[in-house]
């Protein structure tokens, strides 16, 4: 069950991240004139700089949570294993393919965070 402090707290993570994706296409604002065009880029992440940082952070996030699912998957297979001897075999390949779904999702992932990071 959850309780209630986790359903705020992702309640509130939910509208931090829905906020912080409304705000940023807000931001933007084309150059007008070919002055301001050719000017040197300013702000606090000139450039790809956001872009850039935004996807490493996204992997490593992904990454984060593919690790831990696996673990847990792994954790509850030892587990049942224990309870269940005999049916370690079925357990075993239960749990590799179930790992190796995750770590595809992940890779996946992680490839869009970095190709989000490159595109225009």
């Amino acid at each position: 069950m959850m309780s209630k402090r986790f359903a705020r707290v992702a309640l509130i993570m939910m509208a931090l991240g829905t906020v912080l994706m409304v705000a940023s296409p807000a931001m933007a604002q084309p150059a007008h004139d070919e002055d301001a065009a050719k000017a040197p880029a300013t702000g606090f992440f000139p450039g790809k700089t956001a872009a850039n940082l935004g996807g490493a952070i996204g992997a490593g996030l992904v990454v984060m949570g593919g690790a831990a699912g696996i673990g847990r998957v792994g954790g509850s297979a030892v587990e049942s294993m224990a309870r269940q001897p005999e049916a370690a075999g079925n357990i075993s390949t239960a749990m590799i393919i179930t790992a190796a779904m995750i770590e595809g999702a992940t890779l996946f992932a992680v490839l869009g965070c970095f190709l989000a990071s490159i595109a225009k």
